[in-house]
């Protein structure tokens, strides 16, 4: 037995061999068993690339150990592949000395071919610096199933339980709660239930005979702060986050959109919260999905829409529109790899620049950030916090990366934390936004937030004109006069800038000042938080801000910059962040930047820390 802190397993496969489930059932019982988890699946982008080959390939990666885990895991430890276009579309992220786990029936002469390999890997050196474990995985499922009634094609889909099987033994995994899964998943098909069933004892009392040399893996509990857990992913936590805003500020929550990955996942969840006073539509194209939510928005509910890059693009009109109508709005973004549809089941954080500024005219929105799976939730809450105490359109970015990744959350006490969200919906009673003459000032603002009444349509005595033309100060009515556009794009950009005073102050890692401060935002939290801790224990000076407030940012982060010899942005794009930052305090921040459809490895920023340490 090998006794370790952390562990990385990568499950792959073809998309039709069950790697996502294989891998989520591995994550939720090490969860179960005590151990803190990361998760990263990967999708490939085409929806039917040829089966067999390293386009079609579909993988998961869990990072689990005995501390803090923030990040997925740089290097494989452990990879499972199902066949050969698995194994090379993999091999090279693996740590050498690790172990592979293969499924030999797969490596046929067809097999080989269509991964594009001219000889069997298995035959020569290439896997000399691996502990290799060659298994008949789907001849020996099959084999293992031969009293039940199916099918051979049905008894080898069960081979992703064999494979989960023989990991369970090698990390001293239990079986139970997966078998549990198993029966209530299959409940209306009892016979595919036992298979599977059997499967996954089948591969784990294979495992458990074998001479093969590779180390059996034994992990303790993480000490981590006591309370209820579950694990949940970041489009999971995006839609509870929502769910319970509109809880808190008394309001039903409307979703108005269009499918799209990875942001689809929201829509499907929400979709099942009829109970909560959720509003679901799934509308024909992106623009109708925003426009039915402003429309929401005027008729006094919490008004959210989902989408991913070329979504927004599409909405950019329309957020233009409810931006000059001063409506609160939460404007989901799940960014994804591009131009145009890119690279759409891959992460990426080039969004940044179209959230901030992809609208015609002087049209500023409120930017904020979630920065990890867990932290959708209350990110999700204050988009749609500030969204309503500033009657203002809210674009919230997360990534693909953190929307599908999942981690252990730590379920709040909602009693006493998100609990409360002040707005203000204009009753028949209402007097103080109307002028002498009882006549309604839809664009008279308060004093603190410069925020507008939200009047309901319908609502006795407070009738008052919408629409996109502009709008004159203080009446509403609409306005063509140069002065009055100018004032009135002033008083927006106010409005944006006192949100300052509405956000917490940013943050630090680390000391408030030394030689290099790292910052970042977004999903690359996890591995600028770990690199940053490894360098601290190095005895170097450096420190973590990550952002989550992006517009307006919180008031102390100038000063906080000014502490430090230099500002490094690593981010998942080719600079955006780190222009915003040298435009606004003139900084001279130093980019790492990384566009390959994947998140950072700790030791890439680790690298990149030391470079400019080396060069002060």
């Amino acid at each position: 037995m090998k006794e370790v802190k952390s562990v990385v397993i990568r499950f792959s496969g073809d998309s039709g061999d069950g790697m996502q489930l294989t891998g989520t059932q591995f994550s939720n019982t090490s969860a179960l068993m005590g151990n803190d988890i990361s998760t990263f699946p990967d999708f490939p982008s085409e929806i039917r690339a040829p089966q067999g080959t390293v386009a079609g390939v579909s993988g998961f990666q869990v990072h689990l150990g005995s501390s803090e885990i923030t990040t997925h895991g740089d290097e494989p430890d452990v990879l499972v592949a199902m066949n050969p276009a698995a194994l090379k579309a993999n091999l090279e992220a693996v740590k050498k000395g690790g172990a592979v786990i293969v499924n030999i029936d797969a490596f046929d002469l067809k097999g080989l071919q269509k991964a594009g390999y001219k000889e069997n890997p298995l035959e020569g050196m290439a896997l000399s610096d691996y502990n290799v474990i060659k298994a008949n995985i789907s001849s020996q499922t099959v084999e293992a199933l031969k009293e039940y009634d199916l099918d051979n094609k049905s008894k080898a889909r069960c081979k992703n339980f064999y494979a989960l099987g023989i990991t369970y033994f090698l990390f001293g995994r239990s079986a139970k709660n997966t078998l549990s899964w198993i029966e209530k998943k299959f409940a209306k098909n009892p016979i595919l239930a036992e298979a599977n069933m059997a499967a996954l004892k089948a591969g784990r009392n294979y495992a458990e005979t074998l001479e093969a040399v590779v180390s059996l893996y034994t992990i303790e509990k993480a000490k981590i702060k006591p309370g209820r857990y579950r694990q949940i992913n970041g489009n999971t936590a995006t839609a509870w986050g929502m769910i319970q805003a509109a809880k808190a500020a008394g309001l039903e929550l409307f979703l108005g959109s269009y499918p799209i990955t990875p942001a689809t996942d929201i829509l499907h969840e929400l979709s099942h919260h009829k109970h909560f006073g959720v509003k679901t539509f799934q509308a024909e194209d992106e623009i109708a999905g925003i426009c039915s939510a402003i429309g929401a928005s005027f008729a006094g509910a919490l008004a959210l829409t989902t989408t991913s890059g070329p979504g927004l693009a599409l909405k950019g009109e329309a957020i233009g529109l409810a931006i000059i109508c001063e409506m609160p709005l939460v404007i989901v973004n799940v960014q994804r790899g591009g131009p145009s549809t890119g690279l759409p089941t891959k992460t990426e954080q080039s969004d940044l620049n179209q959230a901030l500024f992809g609208r015609n005219g002087e049209s500023p929105a409120i930017v904020v950030a979630a920065s990890r799976p867990s932290d959708c939730f209350e990110m999700a809450f204050e988009a749609s916090r500030l969204a309503l105490e500033h009657m203002h359109p809210v674009i919230l970015l997360t990534d693909g990366y953190i929307a599908n990744g999942a981690e252990p959350w730590l379920i709040p006490d909602l009693s006493t934390s998100f609990n409360k969200i002040n707005h203000r919906q204009i009753t028949k009673d209402d007097k103080e936004f109307k002028s002498e003459d009882g006549v309604f000032l839809p664009y008279k603002r308060d004093d603190k937030n410069f925020s507008r009444p939200w009047a309901i349509p319908g609502t006795t005595g407070f009738e008052h004109r919408i629409g996109g033309l502009e709008r004159e100060d203080v009446t509403g009515n609409v306005s063509h006069s140069p002065k009055n556009h100018q004032v009135m794009t002033d008083l927006r950009a106010e409005k944006i800038k006192r949100v300052q005073d509405n956000i917490p102050l940013q943050k630090l890692t680390g000391e408030s000042s030394g030689d290099i401060l790292v910052l970042s935002w977004g999903g690359s939290y996890g591995a600028c938080y770990s690199a940053v801790k490894a360098l601290q224990e190095e005895g170097k000076k450096v420190s973590l801000a990550h952002l989550r407030y992006i517009n307006p940012m919180p008031s102390n982060l100038e000063e906080i910059i000014g502490q430090f010899k230099r500002v490094l942005v690593p981010e998942l794009n080719s600079g955006q962040m780190r222009d915003l930052l040298n435009c606004r305090f003139q900084c001279g921040a130093v980019g790492y930047n990384k566009v390959q459809g994947l998140p950072f490895k700790i030791s890439e920023v680790v690298d990149a820390v030391n470079r400019q340490l080396e060069s002060l």
